[in-house]
C-alpha cells in the first residue's frame, strides 16, 4: 500500500462478527430504532439521514465512484440536515483508490481570515469574549473548504457528470421535504445557548414559521434558494462560491453580523487551497489503522490511544469496569499530549512521528495504575519535540458535525467528516445555507501566562479540530472505514469502536451500540446514561474515578469489508442509515 495521493489540479501539497463472553449485548435505551447490520457485495452508503442516503445510494446503483455518491449525499445533506453540515463547512477525506492502491487525505478545513491576529476573540479588559457570544455571528465565520473538496475529488476520481450529482438535491429542494424530528429538535436546542436562530433575519425566515414559531417536525419546508445555489454550481462549479457572487455574499453576510473587525475577505475566498497531507497511521494488532493530521487532533490521538492500549490484552480482559479504567486512563494522556502539541501544521511543528512513536508510547502505557486512577494529567515528552515552550490548550470542540463512509462497486473507499462546528453554525444563513462558525475552534486566549498557546488564531491558520474519519488497512486493501461527529468526543467515540471490532470481533452494529464512556483529561469519566457502561460507574468510582453518566450523542457509522462482503452500519442515536446492494 502506497500513502499518498494524486498530485494534481490546484490543491496545495501541505508537505510546503461475535463477541467475547463478558460483553453485554447493546441496550436500546433511548427509544432508539432497532437497527441492524446491512450486508452488501456490490457497494455501500452509510450516511446521517435516509434522504441523504439513498441520494448516495442511487449514484452508486447507476454506477458512479464513491466521489460521485459522497458528493450527492454532501449537497443532500446541507439540505435535509442543515445544522450539521454543507457548503458554508468544512471536511476531511481519506480516500482509498483501488486502482493505484493509494491512501489519499484531503484536508478542507476552513481557514482564518488573512488579517486575524491572535486576539480576535478577546475582550478590551484582556478577559476572553464568552463563548456564547462568539459562536453567533461573522466573527466566527472561516473560508469554507467543502466546495473546492468537491470539485478536486469529482476531477480526480469522479465518473459522472458533474451536474447529475446535484441534481437529487434540487429536486428535493424546489419540492420540499420533511422536517425530522432530528432537526426540529435542533432548532428548539439553540434557544438554550449562543443566539437563536430568530436573532437573524434571513436565518428566522427559514427555520421559523409564520407565527414566527420554530418549525415542527413533519413539516413540508423547501428551499428554492439553496436550488438555486446549487444549480449555478453544477453549470458554473465552484468558481461562484469562491470568486463571484456567492462569494460576494459570504463576505456581505459576515460583516453585517460579525462584533470585530478584520473578517474574512472577497481575496480570502479566491485564496482557499484544498490540502493534500500525508496519513497519520498506527499498527494496532497487526492493522493499519490511518487517519487525518494536523490540523485534525484526530488521527493522532486516537492513534496514540490504540498505541498505549496496544500494550495489553484486551481481549482477554473482556469489556469490563476494568477494560473501561484502562481506556480513560489512556485516554487522560493522548488528551494530554494533544493539548499541548497539536494545531495547524503549517504554523505549528507538530511532533507527530514521536507523538506515535512506539517506546513512547509504551513509556506513557507505564505511567497507567491498573488498579487505580491517576492524577498524572500532562503531557509527555516525546522523541523530536521542539514546542516545549508552548501552553496547552483549554479550549475543547463543540459538536455539530456528520460523519460518511462509502464503498463503490469499483473497490474505491472513503471515509469523511463534514462539519459546520456547533449546531447550525454561526446562525447566519446565506444563499440557502448556513455558515461555519469554525474559528471558535482557535483557543480564545492566545496565551497562558507567559506562554503561547499551539491553536492560537493567526491568519489563514486552519482550527484545530478533534474529526477523526479513519480507515484502517488490513494488508493491501481497506477493512474498515469509520467516523462520528461529536466535538472533541469524536476520538473517544471511534477509538473505543475500532477497539470492539478489532479486539472482539464485534459486528459493526453491536460495536456502535455499546455504551460509550470516554474521558477527555478533564475532571470527569463520562458514561453513557441507560446503557450497560452506566452500570460499571459504582466500580469505577471505586478505583477512584469521578464518575459522570450523561447523554453521548454520537453519530458513527462504518463499513466493514471482510471476505469480500459489506457490513454495514449507523448509529441509532441519531437518524442515519446504511445502505447497499
Amino acid at each position: 500500500m502506497r500513502i499518498t495521493g494524486k498530485l494534481a489540479l490546484c490543491f496545495t501539497l501541505a508537505f510546503a462478527g461475535s463477541t467475547v463472553a463478558q460483553d453485554p449485548a447493546p441496550e436500546i435505551g433511548y427509544g432508539w430504532e432497532d437497527k441492524h447490520s446491512v450486508i452488501a457485495e456490490s457497494f455501500m452508503v452509510s450516511a446521517a439521514n435516509p434522504i441523504a442516503a439513498q441520494a448516495g445510494y442511487d449514484i452508486l446503483a447507476d454506477g458512479g465512484t464513491a466521489v460521485d455518491a459522497m458528493i450527492a449525499v454532501q449537497a443532500m445533506l446541507g439540505l435535509v440536515e442543515p445544522q450539521s453540515s454543507g457548503l458554508g463547512g468544512g471536511a476531511f477525506l481519506l480516500y482509498w483508490d483501488a486502482s493505484s492502491k493509494t491512501l489519499s487525505t484531503f484536508d478542507a478545513r476552513e481557514t482564518a481570515p488573512a488579517r486575524a491576529t491572535p486576539e480576535r476573540f478577546m475582550l478590551p479588559d484582556g478577559s476572553k469574549m464568552p463563548f456564547a457570544a462568539a459562536i453567533s455571528g461573522g466573527q466566527s465565520v472561516g473560508v469554507p473548504g467543502v466546495p473546492k473538496l468537491l470539485e478536486i475529488t469529482h476531477a480526480l476520481y469522479g465518473g459522472k457528470e458533474w451536474p447529475s450529482l446535484f441534481q437529487p438535491t434540487i429536486d428535493k429542494a424546489e419540492n420540499g421535504f420533511i422536517v425530522s424530528p432530528r432537526m426540529a429538535n435542533s432548532i428548539l436546542s439553540t434557544m438554550d445557548w449562543g443566539a437563536p436562530l430568530h436573532v437573524f433575519p434571513k436565518t428566522k425566515e427559514y427555520f421559523y414559521d409564520e407565527d414566527s414559531n420554530p418549525i415542527k417536525a413533519g413539516t413540508l419546508l423547501k428551499n428554492p434558494v439553496y436550488a438555486e445555489t446549487l444549480r449555478l454550481m453544477a453549470r458554473e462549479g465552484v468558481k461562484p462560491f469562491y470568486e463571484g457572487e456567492i462569494a460576494r455574499d459570504i463576505v456581505a453576510a459576515v460583516d453585517a453580523t460579525s462584533k470585530v473587525e478584520n473578517n474574512i475577505t472577497l481575496q480570502d475566498m479566491a485564496n482557499y487551497r484544498v490540502k493534500l497531507r500525508p496519513a497519520i497511521c498506527i499498527d494496532y494488532r497487526g492493522y493499519d489503522v490511518c487517519g487525518m493530521g494536523p490540523p485534525t487532533s484526530g488521527g493522532l490521538t486516537v492513534g496514540q490511544i490504540l498505541g498505549i492500549l496496544g500494550n495489553y490484552d484486551l481481549k482477554s480482559m473482556g469489556w469490563n469496569a476494568e477494560f473501561m479504567h484502562l481506556y480513560a486512563e489512556a485516554a487522560k494522556l493522548a488528551y494530554a499530549d494533544r493539548a499541548l502539541y497539536m494545531a495547524d501544521s503549517d504554523f505549528i511543528d507538530v511532533p507527530t512521528k514521536g507523538l506515535l512513536d512506539q517506546g513512547y508510547l509504551a513509556d506513557r502505557a507505564r505511567l497507567i495504575d491498573q488498579t487505580t486512577a491517576s492524577d498524572i494529567r500532562s503531557a509527555g515528552q516525546p522523541p523530536e519535540d521542539h514546542t516545549q515552550l508552548l501552553a496547552p490548550s483549554q479550549n475543547p470542540d463543540r459538536p455539530g458535525t456528520s460523519h460518511i463512509v462509502i464503498r463503490d462497486s469499483y473497490g474505491n473507499a472513503l471515509s469523511m467528516t463534514t462539519t459546520i462546528e456547533t449546531a447550525f453554525g454561526s446562525r447566519v444563513f446565506v444563499r440557502g445555507f448556513l455558515l461555519n462558525n469554525e474559528l471558535t475552534d482557535f483557543d480564545r486566549a492566545p496565551m497562558d501566562g507567559d506562554r503561547l498557546v499551539a491553536n492560537r488564531v493567526e491568519g489563514g491558520k486552519r482550527p484545530r479540530s478533534s474529526m477523526s474519519p479513519t480507515i484502517v488497512m488490513k494488508g493491501e486493501a481497506p477493512y474498515l472505514l469509520i467516523g462520528s461527529p461529536g466535538g472533541s468526543r469524536i476520538i473517544n467515540y471511534v477509538a473505543k469502536t475500532i477497539i470492539a471490532i478489532l479486539d472482539w470481533e464485534m459486528d459493526p452494529q453491536d460495536a456502535i451500540e455499546t455504551g460509550h464512556f470516554l474521558h477527555r483529561n478533564g475532571d470527569t469519566l463520562d458514561l453513557e446514561e441507560n446503557t450497560s457502561a452506566a452500570s460499571h460507574a459504582d466500580a469505577l468510582s471505586a478505583k477512584g474515578h469521578e464518575v459522570n453518566i450523561r447523554d453521548l450523542n454520537s453519530g458513527l457509522h462504518a463499513i466493514l469489508i471482510r471476505d469480500g462482503t459489506l457490513i454495514g452500519a449507523a448509529d441509532p442515536r441519531r437518524e442515519g442509515v446504511a445502505l447497499g446492494r
